[in-house]
């Protein structure tokens, strides 16, 4: 095969053969997926070929091709998602050009082939959809910042005007929270600050998307919990300062404990005076009045005390009860389940007839059906913080049991995710939070994001909606955040290509919970990879950087995870 450690002709033929076989590969492939090609919006025809031309590659073993390549010191295809087939062709090409000298060989090679798309052709595509979607490019840099924004009463024009100077080119507002005056407050804000800036701005909208959440079975207990400030030995340092007022009348604070007086109480009421109770526990307790105002006036307590509605409260003044009257009504508290390691409870999504006390097993709600559910899948709360096992299933609901929680015990409240990596997503595409999001996102916004996108079906669903809103200059970005998703991630591009511009978001958050932490960094590279055979810009989300921007020291693994 081979003279002097130098490589014949023999050599290069052979490997010519193979490449001819790979670019026949890639060219079967290309013929028949021209039905999908025909559906591709015109700007993306290029890209989407490109895309089908990279996932050829990866169906293949080039491992022994590869090696041969680097052999003779020729490219290895190894970094070719941007320009698939160019990459093949200028390597064929340096091939050919040793085979020259070869008469016979030039007749087999026939005429060259058509230009393909090269390194540079790749880039400029990539660059251009990026514009598209995320507007001008930033001054000085490749990438793009995007920040999500806090609750609307955060968001003022100088938080606004902070982050333009930080570098911000995209405002992200995350559709399962708050409301549209909130979101359209956020909006207001950030378009007025960056006009006045001159400073190009992208607004994001997230939909909620097909994501289960945890829902209070019923509401929490109605308890207040007053207590003082201790010292480590257990000594009160500062007494709990009480508000009292009239029942009805102005508060001054709400965010203060409170107490509301009947008229009767509280036109008796004097500085020193005592109110004294018997609290939930049964335990005797006593506030003492220590300042008065037109308005309302304050109390002192000693002790811990638990208050719950129609407790009987007595107005003494030295040993003479002045009026007796029972505490009104008393907001619900956060409703949770404290739960240990081996403990069970229902998991249901039809909640009626389920009370505070009702049934054997504890209760926690959810905001979907959990048909798909079966004995043994898993049921992950909370970011993956609380992980549960199927044991059986019931009309309604499952019942699972605890397999792990943080410390042993954890406190699962409502409104919290549920990740169901087992088993196979239903429900709607876009549920009545989406549809009002989205629709808020075609008046105001620059961006829609569709969030825990499952499979080519929410695309297709996504774009019908935007074509009945009109919305055909808004840009999309694809959230994969669920270990389907990326299974399906080609198909899905191949489909969502069909309209212009598209990004995709990376949402580590919930993909790492789907798939496992020890994937993360596997799974977020392939998506790199395949959006960049796309060229498809992608945005690298979730915790970038978080210890930084809470606290403004960086960790070591965040400094490393960013670079």
């Amino acid at each position: 095969m081979e003279t002097n450690d130098r490589p014949t002709l023999e050599v290069f033929r052979e490997l010519r053969a193979e490449l001819a076989e790979l670019r026949e590969e890639i060219s079967k492939t290309e013929l028949a997926a021209a039905g999908d090609l025909a559906s591709v919006d015109p700007a993306y025809r290029e890209s989407a070929l490109n895309l089908l031309q990279y996932l050829v590659t990866r169906q293949l073993d080039l491992r022994p091709l590869q090696l041969k390549l680097w052999r003779l010191g020729l490219s290895s295809l190894g970094r070719i998602e941007g320009h698939v087939r160019g990459a093949l062709d200028q390597v064929i090409q340096r091939v050919d050009d040793v085979l020259a000298r070869d008469p016979a060989q030039r007749e087999l090679n026939g005429p060259p082939n058509a230009p393909s798309l090269g390194s540079d052709g790749g880039d400029r595509l990539l660059r251009a959809h990026t514009r598209a979607l995320l507007g001008p490019k930033p001054p000085g840099r490749h990438v793009y910042v995007m920040v999500t924004a806090p609750d609307a009463s955060e968001v003022s024009e100088e938080w606004v005007s902070h982050l333009l100077d930080a570098g911000m080119n995209v405002l992200r507002v995350n559709g399962a929270h708050e409301d549209v005056a909130q979101w359209r407050q956020v909006a207001n804000t950030a378009r007025k600050v960056a006009h006045a800036h001159g400073a190009p701005l992208r607004i994001l909208v997230d939909l909620p998307g097909p994501k289960l959440r945890t829902i209070a079975p019923h509401p929490g207990p109605c308890v207040v919990k007053w207590r003082p400030e201790r010292d480590v030995y257990g000594r009160v340092t500062r007494p709990c300062h009480i508000r009292l007022r009239l029942a009805g009348g102005p508060r001054s604070s709400d965010n203060e404990p409170s107490l509301d007086l009947p008229q009767p109480a509280w036109s008796k009421l004097c500085v020193g005076d005592q109110l004294e109770f018997r609290d939930a526990r049964g335990r005797k307790r006593t506030l003492l009045v220590v300042e008065g105002r037109e308005n309302e006036a304050l109390a002192t307590l000693e002790r811990t005390a638990y208050l719950v509605p129609e407790t009987t409260i007595d107005l003494c003044r030295g040993s003479h009860a002045l009026e007796t009257f029972q505490v009104g009504p008393i907001p619900a508290r956060p409703f949770r389940l404290t739960l240990a390691e081996g403990d069970r409870f229902r998991l249901r999504s039809e909640l009626s007839g389920v009370s505070e006390g009702s049934g054997v097993l504890p209760v926690m709600g959810c905001t979907a059906s959990l048909d798909t559910l079966t004995p043994g899948a898993r049921v992950l709360f909370d970011d993956g913080k609380l992980e549960c096992i199927v044991e059986t299933t019931e009309i309604g609901g499952v019942v699972v049991s605890v397999r792990h929680a943080p410390g042993g015990k954890f406190r699962l409240g409502t409104e919290k995710g549920i990740n169901l990596p087992d088993s196979p997503a239903t429900g709607p595409t876009l549920s009545p939070g989406d549809e009002r999001a989205l629709a808020f996102a075609v008046a105001h916004a620059d961006i829609v994001g569709a969030s825990f996108v499952r499979n080519a079906q929410d695309v297709r669903a996504l774009y019908e909606r935007l074509g009945q809103l009109n919305a055909s200059k808004l840009g999309v970005i694809l959230k994969i955040e669920t270990a389907a998703a990326f299974a399906q991630l080609p198909t899905i591009l191949l489909t969502a290509m069909s309209r212009y511009p598209l990004g995709v978001m990376i949402a580590r958050g919930d993909l790492a919970v789907e798939a496992g932490f020890e994937r993360l960094a596997e799974l977020q590279e392939e998506i790199l990879w395949l959006c960049e055979a796309a060229h498809l810009p992608a945005i690298w989300a979730t915790q970038v950087l978080d210890q930084l921007a809470r606290t403004g020291a960086a960790t070591r693994a965040e400094v490393t995870d960013a670079a």
